[in-house]
């Protein structure tokens, strides 16, 4: 394991973490929306008192797109390290190791210029949306730190990237 991949792939876990808590808390709050939305429907069918003072919770599609978007961003890097994505190497598989390597070097390298655009234009992008104070329409949340977000999960995935690629590239060189 080299020196750069431990660090990695510890950062890669702990937005993985972040990931996980995101989807329970879209879980925990759907349910209990769910709940509350079915205690003004008890309501107004068959007048309980005691539900009168229950609502539905305001911004719930918010929070759950909001927490949708980071689970999905803060996933990416992990998911990454342990292979997890589809690929499709029917036909790479028929190579030798070291074409093989190779292969993976150029795609490697294609999708660390591309996530390294994705994550320095969320950049700018948040800056842009902080300077005109976008926000959410009911709960007035900001979007810009949730475009930082997935700026930073983008980097996170480039650095992934850059560790496969040195990796393969060991085994192109022959050490």
């Amino acid at each position: 394991m080299s020196s750069m991949e431990r660090p990695v792939k510890t950062l890669a876990r702990y937005m993985y973490y972040i990931a996980g808590a995101a989807l329970v808390l879209m879980m925990v709050i759907t349910c209990v929306d769910i709940i509350l939305r079915l205690s003004v429907t008890l309501y107004a069918r068959y007048g309980w008192e005691i539900l009168s003072p229950f609502q539905p919770l305001p911004g719930t599609y918010e929070l759950v797109c909001f927490l949708g978007s980071t689970a999905a961003a803060f996933a990416m890097a992990h998911t990454l390290v342990e292979s997890g994505h589809v690929a499709v190497s029917v036909l790479v598989r028929l190579f030798s190791e070291k074409t093989q390597a190779v292969f993976q070097i150029v795609t490697s390298s294609m999708a660390f210029i591309f996530f390294g655009l994705l994550s320095w234009q969320s950049v700018l992008y948040a800056q842009k949306l902080k300077k005109w104070g976008e926000v959410s329409m009911t709960l007035e949340l900001p979007y810009y730190p949730f475009v930082y977000g997935m700026a930073l999960s983008a980097a996170a995935v480039c650095l992934v990237l850059l560790v496969t690629v040195i990796n393969e590239g060991r085994k192109v060189g022959g050490k």
